[in-house]
């Protein structure tokens, strides 16, 4: 695709250093930056695009990203492309769809359709990381990393198999690792709440750690706990990445649930402690204080062994089923983060089965008192009926963590979006500029130019990016043009697929995605794969 030659005139160049924004003309010509002149005397382009009071800024990087088929089913992607990201990394918490085999990729299908769907039609044609990187080469509308995911590593070598891997089977994982590594994935993903990764030992991570520190890639675990037990999750994280020089981004690096509150300093303080022990550890968030997943993953592992077709059995089982009561309602599951479930913050958004669309919106424990039964019964009956298919969000979290954790100079932005469902959260849609609009215009808590740092520059460092995320002659073209004084996330909720305002232009490597606020349908994205790869 041709990238045409474009001229900002007067920008605010904002760079993604963290640097003060600064006046200049930016011309753009064959997908890179070409010049930049601060005395605003800048010829010599096919299109000239009066940025005036306007911010120019490097494409924003979403460090967590659930958009791994909806890339590929609807490449236009507009959820990202309206809210001026430029390249967003998939596989991630330790679920995608490569490496597979034939019996993996249809296990994979149905446990994450409720992240992803499962789109009718859709052409699965490949099975290496490799493949899939050139599935994305075909043409999106944004750029793409990967990571390898751990528990489908897992579930290739183990199965569903609640039990420590063997020495041989460890050694069959680091190999399947290492060949996703040497074909462009990033680094590795880790899901330790979600099975089957939950069911490998710290051995086992300490294992493939090693070898992602040797092909320079880093580590992105979604931990044990973000709730009872997360400090000590945390802090097992981080002893990992000090025993192995394996390099840490933590994904979704929140601490929730009511004994979390209050808590975010003591994370800071144990990261800082590592960090001048010499461990790199970045970590990524959203501004929100609702998570989403599917509404399976509150299970505890026990009862998720085997797959979705054991876990059914389970629930459909009065013995199985009591025990389930007891460890979401009593004790505190290992997928509930170890936090008695309060179903009054479980919020079902998304369901495969018609007769099931009154559910969405609402609470489990609303739904519930509504149908006049129990709202374990509700949630169990739920799950048999849909197969496990359904979404939903936690309302869990403290206002107070999220902006304390986003000041950390570490912190990177992550939507965590999922893009399926009937009310799906609004984070796939609103991330960025909410970052932008209600944290720093309307509360202060960040500068604009600290927290396009944080979106941009210090991303693209962790993902070892020596020509993107920065404005610089020579960089690729992955800007964002946005309105300071009007950018803000208008979805919601209840409307949560509704494009940000304020942002009128968007180029990857050089093409408009975004044109004077409409989305132009160019595919100029690829993947970005490993240096060395």
């Amino acid at each position: 695709m041709t990238a045409p030659d474009f001229l900002f005139r007067g920008a605010t160049v904002v760079d993604g250093t963290g640097s003060p924004g600064y006046r200049a003309d930016v011309r753009v010509a064959a997908g890179r930056i070409a010049e930049i002149d601060p005395a605003g005397a800048l010829t010599g382009a096919s299109t000239v695009v009066d940025a005036d009071g306007l911010v120019l800024a490097p494409g924003f990087i979403d460090m967590h990203s659930h958009s791994d088929l909806r890339l590929l089913a609807e490449p236009d992607h507009l959820a990202k492309v309206s809210q001026g990201v430029t390249l967003e990394v998939l596989g991630q918490d330790g679920l995608s769809y490569a490496p597979v085999d034939d019996r993996t990729l249809e296990v994979l299908r149905a446990q994450l359709a409720g992240w992803n769907g499962d789109p009718e039609g859709f052409s699965w044609n490949w099975r290496e990381v490799g493949c899939y990187l050139g599935r994305l080469d075909l043409g999106i509308a944004v750029n793409a990393a990967y990571l390898v995911p751990h528990g489908t590593v897992r579930m290739l070598v183990l199965g569903w198999d609640d039990r420590p891997a063997t020495a041989a089977e460890v050694e069959r994982m680091r190999e399947i690792t290492a060949r996703g590594l040497r074909e462009g994935a990033v680094g590795l993903s880790a899901g330790l709440t979600y099975a089957p990764g939950m069911y490998a030992d710290n051995a086992e991570l300490t294992a493939l750690c090693e070898v992602v520190a040797a092909h320079d890639g880093f580590f992105s675990p979604h931990h044990r706990s973000y709730g009872a037990g997360a400090l000590a999750a945390y802090r097992e994280m981080v002893e990992l990445s000090l025993r192995t020089g394996c390099p840490l981004h933590l994904a979704h690096a929140t601490m929730n649930f009511p004994v979390n509150e209050g808590r975010a300093v003591d994370l800071l303080a144990l990261l800082d402690d590592a960090i001048a022990r010499g461990a790199d550890i970045t970590l990524d968030t959203y501004p929100y204080l609702a998570g989403a997943t599917y509404l399976s993953a509150l299970l505890p592992s026990w009862a998720a062994e085997g797959g979705a077709d054991a876990t059914v059995v389970r629930l459909s089982d009065v013995d199985g089923r009591a025990r389930i009561r007891e460890a979401l309602e009593v004790t505190g599951s290992d997928g509930c983060h170890g936090v008695p479930v309060d179903w009054g913050t479980i919020e079902i958004n998304g369901v495969r089965r018609d007769e099931h669309r009154h559910l969405v919106g609402r609470t489990v424990a609303d739904s519930a008192a509504a149908a006049g039964v129990a709202p374990f019964d509700l949630f169990a009956d739920t799950l048999v009926a849909e197969r496990l298919g359904t979404s939903c969000l936690m309302h869990v979290g403290h206002e107070d963590n999220v902006r304390a954790i986003m000041r950390h100079p570490a912190h990177t932005g992550g939507s965590d979006g999922l893009l399926v469902g009937d009310r799906p959260h609004p984070r796939a849609w609103g991330t960025f500029p909410r970052y932008l609009g209600h944290y720093v215009r309307e509360l202060g808590v960040l500068s604009v130019e600290e927290c396009v740092a944080h979106l941009t520059g210090r991303a693209a460092r962790r993902l070892r990016l020596t020509d993107r995320g920065l404005v610089r002659p020579g960089y690729a073209a992955d800007l964002v043009l946005f309105d300071p004084t009007t950018i803000s996330d208008t979805a919601t909720y209840d409307q949560p697929r509704q494009a940000a305002r304020g942002i009128p232009h968007v180029l990857v490597n050089g093409v408009p995605v975004l044109s004077d606020g409409v989305p132009t349908g160019a595919l100029p994205g690829h993947s970005i794969r490993r240096a060395g790869a």
